[in-house]
């Protein structure tokens, strides 16, 4: 981008933003971020291979064995220092290199959701029947912010520059709350900011809250009878899940609009002709902030210990995971939109752009203009998604924007989401994500006011608020919860 348009950016964000006049002006030197983007160019076939080889293993929360070591191997043959089973989690690990300050730590996620197995095609074919796929993308998640570190390594050395960057492997974001147990550990003491890319279908920065979330699993207990011969001897466990289910879904009706009730039986009894004496129902709640969830969350347990009741059965409560809101940073978001806006979208071959058209005629797709991966759009405002990154952001300035690895209209969770993150299409995200995050932890290294403009802006969001996980204290990561 020529300077004189570089400087209408900057100036854009600093009437939107509101940030003082310094905040955004110093940046990464303009020959340095050209041999940078060189760079990275380079490396990223090396890394698009290793995403497609995170894609293959698609192993679920706390169990990315192989995912993790391949990462953790990458890591060690570029000269990090690498704590392996950070915060005693088998799955997590620290990348560390340099000394000193800032401390600017790049945060990589690598787990797959389950049943989302899905072939590299336009069209829904699993590579096996039930098993895991990367529908969330965290395959190139963790790749390209690999590649991000690498990168900025590489640039503090060349340049000697003091400074530590660090890559956090976070397993188990989807639903296992890994970072809150990493927090727990003091894993990301010292970090003095926090960015993360995801994949998406567009190019944006993030403003958005997202949503606080609590997850848990109501189990009810009964007493097994003959369901023909002797059904009055039993208590039934079903039914006070059934019935919980029932008052939760009446619940909806008195909760606030913008939350969110979400629940499977996840045990329902083992055979019709047997009164079940065990069963569980497995939900999510959510709402903008976590003040509020409180009070929803203490609405639902009265339900299941209100269905107990008129069932003659017991309820147990298991608080599994938990995440806070995400706490925006203003300051850093401006500094990844115009690395985005340097960096630019997504272009596809012809080839590529056969698969999207073809990929687009399946059911499910969003609404979304073809072609809008090649543009930045408007920074996002409002989001109904939830992510562990929520606690990560009430510790220290944190951000996450997207880039556009996935056909326009693709939303995450989907097998189509699967099908982009083991192609190239995804791969060329991948390297806009991982391209911009190297840049923006570059202009911090490079100005240590960006640091401090996003220190002020975090401390006064927060308001003074305490943060404490609605997980209980004790508690040990559940490291088997994909298996239950």
């Amino acid at each position: 981008m020529a300077g004189a348009g570089l400087d209408r950016v900057l100036l854009n964000f600093r009437v939107l933003l509101g940030l003082s006049a310094t905040a955004l002006l110093a940046q990464l030197p303009a020959g340095d971020r050209a041999r940078v983007l060189a760079s990275m160019d380079a490396s990223a076939p090396r890394y698009g291979e290793l995403s497609r080889q995170l894609w293959e293993f698609a192993e679920v929360g706390y169990k990315e064995e192989r995912s993790a070591r391949l990462l953790i191997n990458d890591f060690k043959a570029n000269g990090f220092r690498v704590q392996e089973q950070a915060g005693g989690i088998p799955t997590a690990f620290t990348a560390t290199w340099g000394q000193g300050r800032p401390v600017i730590a790049i945060l990589g996620e690598f787990d797959a959701l389950p049943g989302m197995s899905q072939e590299p095609g336009p069209r829904r074919k699993a590579v096996r029947a039930n098993a895991a796929g990367h529908a969330c993308g965290h395959n190139l998640l963790a790749a390209g912010a690999a590649m991000a570190a690498v990168a900025v390594r590489d640039h503090l050395m060349e340049k000697r520059l003091a400074g530590t960057i660090r890559f956090h492997g976070t397993p188990a974001e989807e639903g296992g709350a890994g970072k809150v147990y990493l927090i727990r550990a003091g894993a990301f003491e010292g970090a003095d900011v926090a960015l993360m890319w995801h994949p998406s279908s567009s190019n944006r920065g993030d403003l958005a809250t997202g949503l606080a979330i609590s997850g848990g699993r109501f189990r009810f207990r009964g007493i097994a009878a003959h369901a023909a011969a002797a059904p009055w001897a039993g208590r039934s466990a079903l039914d006070g899940a059934v019935l919980m289910a029932h008052a939760v879904d009446m619940l909806r009706e008195h909760i606030p609009p913008e939350a969110r009730l979400h629940y499977i039986f996840s045990n329902g009894g083992a055979a019709p002709n047997v009164v079940p004496d065990f069963a569980e129902l497995q939900l999510y709640a959510r709402h903008p902030r976590m003040a509020a969830l409180d009070a929803i969350w203490e609405r639902v347990r009265k339900t299941a210990l209100g269905a107990a009741l008129a069932t003659d059965t017991n309820a147990g409560i298991e608080i599994e995971h938990s995440s806070w809101e995400i706490l925006p940073n203003e300051p850093l978001t401006a500094l990844a939109d115009k690395n985005l806006r340097i960096v630019g979208g997504v272009k596809y071959t012809a080839e590529e752009q056969a698969f999207a058209e073809e990929l687009r005629r399946s059911e499910g797709l969003l609404p979304a203009v073809p072609g809008s991966q090649e543009t930045i759009e408007p920074v996002l405002t409002q989001s109904s998604t939830s992510t562990d990154l929520g606690d990560v952001s009430w510790l220290m300035p944190t951000i996450q924007f997207s880039a556009a690895a996935w056909v326009p209209g693709v939303s995450a969770h989907t097998w189509q989401a699967t099908a982009c993150s083991g192609t190239g299409i995804g791969r060329k995200g991948m390297a806009v994500g991982a391209k911009v995050l190297a840049l923006t932890a570059l202009d911090l290294f490079h100005d240590s006011k960006q640091v401090e403009a996003a220190r002020a802006a975090f401390e006064k969001k927060r308001g003074g608020q305490i943060y404490r996980s609605r997980i209980p204290e004790g508690r040990k990561a559940p490291l088997d919860y994909r298996a239950r």
